[in-house]
């Protein structure tokens, strides 16, 4: 038999642990069915609630917000988001794992003793993978800010050279790239002010050491004096090239 499906994962759960038992006086506990079918959904549902609160105490983001940030611009969080769902996938594929052995012709205690393995290691794939793709795009989004696009002009100098030249983006466009806030990790707070007194909610060690895991791997956006040179460049390279004449071919 098999379970709805917004309770399949559930169901998985309970098909990969194993067969733990506290027998106390005349009493059994099965804590194969207490761990998944229990404290696996009150896991969830109170990391989804403290996870706004935990966040704010990592990065120390206080403010209000009303707006969603696009997810390469928050790498970690994405990724950790990932490594959610990919946990709840494997669980969910467990809850078949019945019917995956008699399709498949496959062993059903292999397919369980793998999902016992691929629960704890996909997630950490998942959430690897994830965070190195939304830093890649945060480059991608840096170097087009500050350099705009390519126009499809392939452009040789006079030396024979081949270069292509850049247009810059419209304004609206440089906004997107650029208009999220960027946060800065937690440095650690010393305990007592200049006079002696003890500070109130100070940076410990170990929030910090958290802040700079969370916030340490994002890529600087372009500041408003890098985007200025840039345009500067850029403009001043394509009067260059204009009074040189070079060849085009298109």
């Amino acid at each position: 038999s098999q379970p709805d499906w917004y309770m399949g994962w559930v169901e998985g759960a309970i098909r990969i642990v194993p067969n733990w038992e506290w027998h106390l006086g005349p009493t059994t506990w099965s804590w194969a069915i207490f761990l998944p079918g229990v404290g696996l959904m009150g896991l969830l549902f109170g990391l989804l609630a403290a996870w706004p609160f935990v966040e704010a105490w990592i990065t120390g983001d206080k403010r209000e917000h009303h707006i969603l940030d696009r997810p390469r611009n928050a790498p970690t969080r994405t990724a950790l988001g990932v490594a959610g769902m990919t946990c709840y996938a494997m669980f969910w594929i467990a809850g078949g794992n019945d019917i995956i052995a008699t399709r498949y012709h496959l062993s059903l205690n292999a397919i369980t003793i793998f999902m016992r393995v691929a629960v704890f290691v996909a997630p950490v794939i998942a959430f690897l993978v994830t965070r190195r793709l939304c830093l890649s795009l945060q480059r991608a989004d840096r170097e087009r800010a500050l350099h705009g696009s390519e126009d499809g002009v392939i452009v040789r100098s006079r030396e024979g050279g081949y270069s292509e030249a850049h247009v810059a983006l419209p304004v609206d466009e440089q906004f997107t790239l650029t208009q999220h806030l960027q946060h800065e990790p937690l440095e650690i707070e010393s305990g007592t002010d200049a006079r002696g007194v003890r500070r109130k909610g100070g940076v410990s060690s170990l929030r910090a050491r958290f802040s700079r895991w969370y916030l340490g791997h994002d890529i600087r956006k372009p500041s408003a004096g890098e985007l200025a040179d840039a345009a500067h460049h850029g403009a001043h390279e394509l009067e260059s090239s204009d009074d040189d004449e070079p060849a085009q071919l298109h």
